[in-house]
């Protein structure tokens, strides 16, 4: 009986154990062993599950590990991850045990644990149940890890990047097969599979994903031409209902009258996943309508930026939020690059009409964001406000964008690269911004996606030796706080490096896109002398 179970009897209970007869010393010894609590009495199936599979070859190494958290919450994680197998064992134990005598080096290298963490964080299809939110994917996926238990749009790009670089090609295709279901299904890739989610989509990058698949079957090729002619449908259809408004739905009509896309959502409501901060938000945004207010909270969403300053009318208040004013470089230079890849397929495809047309829209938004996304004045690439007819302040991450789809001119590509070393390179990382607010997309947080369109961009830009910096900082930062924890996590501090802050719930460990770009930058050249095996002292 343990010493919590003692305490908790009742006082008759404890009269009566004091008259009975005195324990023997075998009885004695049993007794304190058993409120001591052995490893085996407090992790008990935990316990056996990894002696049982051999984790170490010793079994009195996981014995005599040091738990980096309380018992309670390693079985709650135990029970939730439930992983099965040698690999996936010593993944969690990785995570949440540090031997005797260190100061947190983790068992595995991150090599091998992010390795590890594939078959935890892949999922199996997954039927409806109703009343239930969650959407139908009839073909295996993986999901970023923590409170994040379903799948992404974008997050599956970077995640995917680890998984090619692991040799783990199936599951690649399997999801690509769930993004084109989704497509055949709803129209868009939503922004994650979930009903709430369905009224808005995230930053296109369905067309980059295909680019990472090995398939070439001619069924297969025309099946993701569709989805992708589908998806640039979805987010032109608002040139359909232009008014003198100058937007509708994703698409703004600029003054010259050429199209640009905005983010956007089809409903006005509270997100369901993030209910009472929105009418929180709501309330502290008044007299603005609230209706207005949670179209921006959803578009902000829709941006993968919940919540940044690049987003805020005063460039610091969550109230201030206006997404749907700003016609943003990121998305409009993902669009380029869509219409740029229709255009490649259907040549290939033998369909020169559609080609011809891709090619066509894609010289026009090129034209457009020529004008309106690169200011001359400032020599950077920028967010253009409707509501003031004029670039945004914001000097960001995004800005690298143009780079990474090869949108800019050599000349772009020079002074963006300046900027970005002068302005957003941090001690371990990329920062996201220049500002400091509280929210997580801004300074000091540094996230896997943004650092690797940074380094894709100023790689394809001749900016190589910059590109190496940037990739070595990250790393270093990345294993350094796995050395010292045993986590890979969401976000970084890429000032201080710890775990990131900020946002609308606490930093989350899994993580899929840190995974996913950490594993693919293992495999540059020379970035093994950035890796950090011991935690500092």
């Amino acid at each position: 009986m343990s010493v919590r179970s003692l305490l908790a009897l009742p006082l008759c209970a404890l009269a009566l154990a004091a008259a009975a007869p005195a324990p023997s010393a075998g009885d004695r010894a049993t007794a304190v062993s058993r409120a001591a609590g052995t490893p085996e009495d407090i992790f008990g199936p935990l316990y056996s599950a990894v002696e049982l599979a051999r984790v170490f070859p010793d079994s009195k190494t996981f014995a005599d590990m040091i738990p980096r958290e309380t018992p309670d919450a390693i079985m709650a994680a135990y029970r939730h991850d439930a992983p099965q197998g040698r690999d996936a064992l010593a993944a969690f134990v990785a995570r949440h045990f540090r031997k005797a005598g260190d100061t947190g080096s983790a068992q595995l290298s991150m090599r091998e644990h992010i390795k590890a963490l594939w078959p935890i964080l892949a999922k199996p299809p997954l039927a409806t149940v109703p009343g239930s939110s969650a959407l139908q994917l009839p073909y295996a996926y993986v999901v970023a890890g923590g409170r994040y238990q379903e799948m992404y749009y974008w997050d599956s790009y970077f995640t995917m990047l680890g998984l090619k670089a692991d040799g783990e090609r199936p599951l690649i295709e399997s999801m690509l097969a769930n993004f084109v279901s989704m497509v055949a299904r709803y129209g868009h890739v939503p922004n994650g599979t979930r009903s709430y989610y369905l009224s808005r989509s995230q930053p296109p990058f369905l067309a980059l994903m295909m680019d990472l698949s090995d398939t070439h079957d001619p069924a297969i090729d025309r099946e993701r031409l569709a989805a992708l002619e589908a998806e640039h449908a979805y987010w032109m259809a608002g040139a359909a209902c232009l008014d003198a408004g100058g937007a509708c739905q994703h698409v703004v009509r600029m003054p010259d009258g050429s199209l640009l896309n905005r983010y956007w959502d089809a409903r006005d409501t509270p997100r369901d996943e993030s209910y009472a901060e929105d009418v929180a938000t709501d309330a502290a945004a008044a007299p603005r309508p609230a209706a207005q207010v949670n179209r921006d909270l959803r578009a902000g969403a829709e941006s993968g930026w919940d919540y940044g300053s690049r987003w805020l009318k005063d460039g610091r208040t969550l109230a201030t939020i206006h997404t749907t004013d700003i016609v943003p470089v990121d998305l409009n230079s993902l669009m380029w690059n869509l219409e740029r890849a229709i255009a490649r397929r259907c040549k290939a495809a033998g369909d020169t009409a559609c080609a011809a047309a891709f090619e066509k829209q894609a010289a026009a938004r090129q034209r457009a964001i020529t004008t309106y996304l690169w200011s001359a004045a400032d020599t950077r690439f920028v967010d253009w406000d409707r509501s003031t007819g004029r670039p945004t302040p914001a000097i960001s991450a995004a800005l690298l964008y143009p780079l990474f789809v090869g949108l800019a001119t050599p000349a772009q590509a020079d002074a963006t690269a300046a900027l970005a070393k002068a302005q957003l390179f941090a001690p371990g990382g990329l920062r996201t911004t220049t500002v400091r607010t509280g929210q997580q997309w801004d300074e000091p947080n540094g996230w896997a996606p943004l650092l690797w369109i940074a380094v894709g961009g100023l790689d394809r830009s001749g900016q190589g030796a910059l590109a190496d910096d940037l990739a070595r900082r990250w790393v270093t930062t990345v294993s350094t706080f796995y050395a010292c924890t045993g986590r890979m996590v969401e976000k970084y501090d890429i000032d201080s490096g710890k775990a990131g802050g900020g946002g609308e719930y606490p930093v989350q460990d899994g993580f899929g896109w840190t995974n996913g770009v950490t594993r693919a930058l293992l495999d540059r050249p020379g970035i093994a002398t950035a890796i950090v095996s011991d935690c500092p002292r």
